[in-house]
């Protein structure tokens, strides 16, 4: 197993549940990859002190990384943290939203990715050619769809989110958290990563519907972190419970006044963090296991704090603390190589079986985020994705075109396409505003 981005600081997670699942799909060695010679070394501490049995090497060189690979974990941050933050900052300096993978932050982050994505994923197909990809980095759509342009079908994006959703909601009405996961019941979620929605939950084989009945009662709704954060009253007029990032695209006033009154971005917390536990953990190698579990702990209690408090949400629940996008990943990872079988909800193309869009008005080789069934024969989407609602739909339309748009600047270096992307995004309210972001960006 290779991972790219082998110095980041989420690799432990991965780590930890690829030993902790063993039994289900043995891995011999773990292949760490990054260009950041220093914290990949501090990574390798930190997964020499976690112990386990698989043999842990690390290489900067991309080829050596993943030459014989049988699956690759793309985990890859371009331009770093640093370069999180002037998305933010020049995003939030125009009055829009500064967010990492939303909006324009989430279209700059795009434009340095993709020609790095397109090398690894040219690489891939040369030297391991039958390994699968699977992509955490972000903008998951746009990487996701970018990489399969070299690497087909077996390329798939993944995003802990959607599926955190299903199983809060799963608790809510009193059913296991994880009985969509053994098709217990079967769902209905649609859209793009980041922007999607959950608009039906019922028993196998065609039972009731329990999501009205979820969206109607307000002691099940005051569980779920959408709800807290969205408010109830929303929920019930759209008829559906939204991807936790949607409140960027429904509450946007909130989010940027949220964001331009607190002292520092999300980006700007996490670069003072994370350069305070590398370098403490580079200097005291001893203490890199501690230290970096320290550092856990406050990043995820204090994810998306500024929303949260904005909106008078309240503290994150226990129960979604810690993630769980590794996990998702170990899942997909036995599925594919292990034999087991496991629904999910995964980045991947918008074509059925028989050809047509599983998402209606969308095209069949755009990148979408549905429920699909994997196995040893690859991800294959589940049936029962109804069509979005007209507004549902306008609005993955517009993010869709512009992903397509960013991709086909990326590659060509387009200022003009460039600037049409951000300028009919529908969180950039100006095609002034989104001129003068280009020009910043690039």
């Amino acid at each position: 197993m290779t991972i790219l981005g082998g110095g980041g600081f989420r690799v432990p997670l991965v780590y930890e549940a690829v030993v902790a699942a063993r039994e289900r799909v043995a891995v011999d060695e773990v292949v760490l990859h990054d260009d950041d010679a220093a914290r990949l070394e501090v990574m390798r501490q930190v997964l020499a002190q976690l112990g386990g049995t698989p043999r842990v090497t690390a290489t900067t060189e991309l080829t050596v990384a993943v030459a014989g690979a049988d699956v690759i974990f793309s985990a890859i941050r371009v331009g770093g943290t640093a370069g999180r933050t002037r998305d933010e900052r020049e995003a939030l300096a125009e009055g829009l939203l500064g967010q990492e993978t939303v909006g324009p932050g989430g279209l700059a982050y795009a434009m340095r990715t993709v020609p790095v994505v397109d090398r690894i994923a040219e690489t891939i197909a040369e030297h391991a050619p039958q390994a699968w990809t699977i992509s955490f980095t972000n903008p998951a759509s746009i990487v996701t769809e970018a990489m399969r342009d070299h690497l087909g079908e077996r390329v798939v994006g993944i995003c802990d989110t959607p599926i955190s959703l299903v199983r809060r909601a799963l608790r809510a009405v009193g059913r296991d958290a994880r009985a969509f996961d053994t098709g217990a019941v079967e769902i209905d979620y649609a859209g793009l990563n980041h922007l999607g929605w959950l608009r039906g939950l019922r028993a196998a084989g065609g039972g009731e519907d329990l999501l009205p009945g979820l969206l109607a009662d307000d002691a099940a709704l005051a569980g779920l972190e959408e709800a807290r954060l969205m408010g109830p009253d929303w929920l019930r007029t759209i008829g559906a419970l939204p991807n936790e990032y949607l409140y960027y695209y429904d509450f946007t006033r909130e989010a940027v006044a949220g964001i331009a009154a607190s002292e520092r971005t999300r980006g700007e917390f996490l670069l003072a963090q994370q350069a305070s536990f590398y370098e403490r953990a580079a200097a005291e190698p001893e203490r890199a296991l501690e230290l970096w579990r320290a550092a856990l702990a406050e990043r995820e209690a204090t994810y998306m704090a500024t929303e949260r408090e904005s909106q008078d949400a309240g503290e994150r629940a226990e129960e979604d603390l810690g993630g769980g996008y590794h996990e998702v990943a170990v899942d997909l990872m036995a599925a594919l190589l292990g034999g087991e079988e496991h629904r999910m909800i995964l980045d991947v193309g918008n074509a059925a079986p028989d050809g047509s869009p599983i998402v209606a008005g969308l095209p069949a080789d755009a990148v979408v985020e549905v429920p699909v069934r994997a196995d040893g024969a690859g991800v294959r989407p589940l049936a029962g994705t109804s069509p979005l609602e007209p507004v549902m739909l306008a609005r993955v339309q517009a993010v869709k075109a512009c992903e397509r748009l960013v991709i086909e600047a990326a590659r060509s270096r387009s200022e003009e396409t460039a600037w049409k992307a951000f300028a009919f995004h529908p969180l950039v309210d100006s095609a002034a505003v989104a001129r003068r972001l280009v020009e910043r960006y690039l």
